[in-house]
C-alpha cells in the first residue's frame, strides 16, 4: 500500500468512527504516526481528502452493484446481497457521517447525491425489471414511480436518520426493514416466497435468528 492509499484507509476509519466534521488532520496524522506535513503532500486539505474518499467510495460501491447482479440467481437475492454489503458499510459507520458530509462537504455530497440519483436509480429500475420479467414482482408495477420511493429511502436513512432512534437501533437493522417492507410491496406469491427463504440468511446479520 502506497502512502496516499495508507493515508486515506486511515482517515476512513476515523471518519467512520466519529464522522467527517470531528475529525481534524491533526487526529489523522496521530492516528497514522506520520506528520501533517506528508498528509499534505498528497491532500491539499481535508476536502481534498474528503471527496477523493468519496469517489473512492463510489467506485468500489459501482463495482461492488455490477458483481451482485452476476452473483444472484434472481431480483429478490439481488436486494438481499444489497443488503449484505451494506451491513458491511454500516458496520463502523457513524450515524452522523452523511449528515457531516452534506453539511460541512457539498461538494462530495454533490459527487454522492449525483451517483445515488444516476447510477444507483439505474441499478433499481433494472432491478425491479429483472423481477417482473423472472414473474417475482407485480407486473402492474409503475416503475418509474417506485424506483423513486426506492432512492428516497436512502436520504430517510442517511440523509435523515435522526428521525430513527439510532441508540436502539443500528442503521442496517432500519435498512433491512425498510427493505423488506419495500419487498414486500412488490413481490408477488412467488416473490414472497424467496423473501422468507433469504430471511433466514439475513436475520443472522442482525442477530435475529431464533433457529
Amino acid at each position: 500500500m502506497d502512502t496516499k492509499d495508507y493515508i486515506m484507509k486511515g482517515a476512513d476509519e476515523l471518519f467512520c468512527q466519529y464522522g467527517f466534521r470531528s475529525v481534524t488532520m491533526d487526529d489523522i496524522a496521530r492516528h497514522l504516526g506520520v506528520s501533517k506535513k506528508t498528509i499534505y503532500q498528497h491532500y491539499t486539505d481535508k476536502n481534498d481528502l474528503v471527496n477523493s474518499l468519496l469517489r473512492d467510495r463510489i467506485v468500489s460501491q459501482d463495482f461492488q452493484m455490477k458483481k451482485r447482479l452476476l452473483e444472484s440467481d434472481n431480483a429478490v437475492q439481488e436486494l438481499y446481497f444489497a443488503m449484505e454489503d451494506l451491513d458491511f458499510l454500516l458496520a463502523t459507520m457513524n450515524p452522523m457521517l452523511f449528515f457531516d458530509l452534506q453539511k460541512y462537504h457539498p461538494k462530495a455530497w454533490r459527487s454522492f447525491m449525483v451517483f445515488k440519483e444516476k447510477e444507483i436509480g439505474k441499478k433499481v429500475r433494472e432491478n425491479l425489471q429483472r423481477g417482473i420479467a423472472e414473474g417475482l414482482y407485480r407486473s402492474d408495477l409503475n416503475v418509474d414511480i417506485i424506483s423513486r420511493m426506492r432512492i428516497d429511502h436512502m436520504d430517510i436513512i442517511f440523509a435523515e436518520n435522526r428521525n430513527y432512534n439510532t441508540f436502539n437501533y443500528t442503521l442496517i437493522e432500519i435498512m433491512i426493514e425498510i427493505t423488506r417492507h419495500f419487498l414486500f410491496g412488490i413481490c408477488n406469491n412467488e416473490g414472497q416466497k424467496l423473501i422468507h427463504k433469504y430471511d433466514k440468511e439475513i436475520l443472522k446479520i442482525t442477530n435475529k435468528d431464533n433457529n
